[in-house]
C-alpha cells in the first residue's frame, strides 16, 4: 500500500476556481484538500504540504488566527503558500508579509503553471520536515549527551570517593608501608573488577552470580567440591553493585587470610535468593564458611567489618548479621531491592541458567601458607 502524500490545501471561495484547481491537481496526482473557510484552511496548515488561497479569501477576513499560526511557526518551518491574484491585479504587500513565504500567481494561468507552483512548494515543505527531524534527533543526541555527561560526573565522583574512603581507613588500620600498599591494592582492583561487570552492561545492572566469581576466581585453582554458589539469576543496578562488591571482597579477604580459604580443607557455601512481599523485593544472601581454622569472635571490628557496614548498612539499607561459629564464620544479609529492576536484562530461560544448589561453581584451592587462626580483620 503507497504511502498518501500529504495534501495541498485549497481555499477559493468564489467561482469555480476551487473546483478547477482541485482537478488540476488531481490529474497530476497530486492530492487536495478543499477548505470550505478560512478557519478550516487555518486548522489544516499543520498537517499540509502547501496551501493555495485565493486573494479575494482573504481581502476582507479576520487573519487573527492565521497570523498567529504563521507567527508560532517553529525554526525549521516557513510554510509555503501559492497566492491567486486577479489578473492586472497586484498582490497586497500586507498579505504577502502576513504568509511570508509566497509564491504569486495572476490568473488565468496555464494548469502546468499551478503544477509546478504546487510541485515546488510541496518539495519545499518536504525539505523543510526532514530539517524537523534532523533537528529533533540533534536534540535528542544533545539531551542524551549531556544526561552522560551527568552521570559520568556522578559516577567518577561516587567512584573518588569510595577511593578516598579506601584511602584513608587502609592507611589507618595498616601496620607497615607494604601493607598498607597491598591492601589498598587488592581494595582498588576489587573496585574495579565490580566496574568492569557493570561496563559490559553499558553500566546498568551486574549480576550476583558474576560478582561472586570475580572475586572468588583467584581461588579457583582446581576443580573440586571446595566452593559452591546456588541462587536464581540475580542482577543489580550500579549503586547496589559496588557496594556489593567491595563487601564479597572483603569476605573474600578476610577467608583468604584466616577462614575457609586458608586451609586446603575448608570449604565454602555462598547462596541467595529473592523474596517478594508488601514491602518490595528483597534479595538474602548466606555466606557459609566451614572446617577452616577455629573462629574466634573477634575482640575488635576490623576494617573490613567496618567497611561491609558502612557500605551495605548504611548506604544500602541492608539488614546484616556476622555469626562467629567456630567452625567457621557465616554473614547473613537482606538487601532491599527496586521493585522493578531499572534496566532488566533481557529474560533468560531456565535450561540456559540453571540453578542447582549441589553443583559446585567454583574448584579448589592449593595454598601452600600455614593456616593463620580466624578472626574478623582483613
Amino acid at each position: 500500500m503507497m504511502k498518501r502524500e500529504i495534501p495541498a490545501l485549497i481555499l477559493t471561495p468564489v467561482g469555480r476556481d476551487v473546483t478547477v484547481a482541485a482537478g488540476i491537481l488531481d490529474q497530476a496526482g497530486i492530492a487536495s484538500t478543499i477548505c470550505p473557510d478560512l478557519g478550516a484552511l487555518t486548522h489544516g496548515l499543520a498537517q499540509a504540504g502547501c496551501a493555495v488561497v485565493a486573494e479575494e479569501a482573504l481581502m476582507h477576513a479576520d487573519l487573527t488566527a492565521l497570523a498567529d499560526w504563521v507567527g508560532r511557526q517553529p525554526p525549521w518551518s516557513d510554510f509555503p503558500f501559492i497566492l491567486l491574484t486577479l489578473r492586472g491585479g497586484s498582490a497586497s504587500t500586507d498579505l504577502i508579509d502576513l504568509l511570508g513565504n509566497v509564491t504569486v500567481l495572476e490568473r488565468p494561468f496555464h494548469p502546468s503553471v499551478l503544477v509546478n507552483a504546487v510541485r515546488s512548494a510541496m518539495r519545499a515543505r518536504r525539505r523543510q520536515r526532514e530539517a524537523e527531524v534532523y533537528l529533533e534527533e540533534r536534540k535528542r543526541s544533545e539531551e542524551h549527551q549531556a544526561l552522560l555527561i551527568r552521570e559520568l560526573h556522578h559516577r567518577v565522583k561516587n567512584t573518588l570517593a569510595t577511593v578516598l574512603a579506601l584511602l584513608r581507613a587502609t592507611a589507618g588500620s595498616a601496620k607497615t608501608v607494604d601493607d598498607f600498599k597491598k591492601v589498598f591494592a587488592d581494595r582498588i582492583l576489587a573496585l574495579s573488577r565490580t566496574h568492569s561487570l557493570l561496563i559490559e552492561s553499558s553500566w546498568r545492572m551486574a549480576a550476583v552470580a558474576d560478582i561472586l566469581r570475580s572475586e572468588l576466581a583467584p581461588y579457583d585453582e582446581d576443580a573440586s567440591e571446595r566452593m559452591h554458589l546456588a541462587g536464581p539469576d540475580v542482577e543489580l543496578s550500579a549503586d547496589l553493585a559496588v557496594p556489593v562488591g567491595m563487601a564479597v571482597h572483603e569476605l573474600t579477604t578476610n577467608a583468604a587470610k584466616y577462614g575457609a580459604l586458608a586451609v586446603p580443607e575448608g570449604r565454602l557455601q555462598v547462596a541467595w535468593d529473592i523474596s517478594e512481599s508488601d514491602g518490595g523485593r528483597t534479595l538474602s544472601l548466606r555466606w557459609t564458611e566451614r572446617h577452616g581454622p577455629p573462629v574466634e569472635q573477634p575482640s575488635r571490628t576490623g576494617f573490613g567489618s567496618k567497611l561491609i557496614q558502612q557500605v551495605l548498612k548504611h548506604q544500602c539499607r541492608a539488614v546484616l548479621r556476622f555469626d562467629f561459629d567456630r567452625d567457621g564464620l557465616s554473614f547473613f544479609m537482606e538487601l532491599p531491592l527496586p521493585a522493578t529492576p531499572a534496566n532488566p536484562a533481557p529474560e533468560k530461560s531456565a535450561s540456559a541458567n540453571p540453578v542447582a544448589p549441589a553443583r559446585p561453581l567454583l574448584g579448589q584451592v592449593t595454598r601452600e601458607a600455614a593456616p593463620v587462626a580466624a578472626r574478623w580483620e582483613p
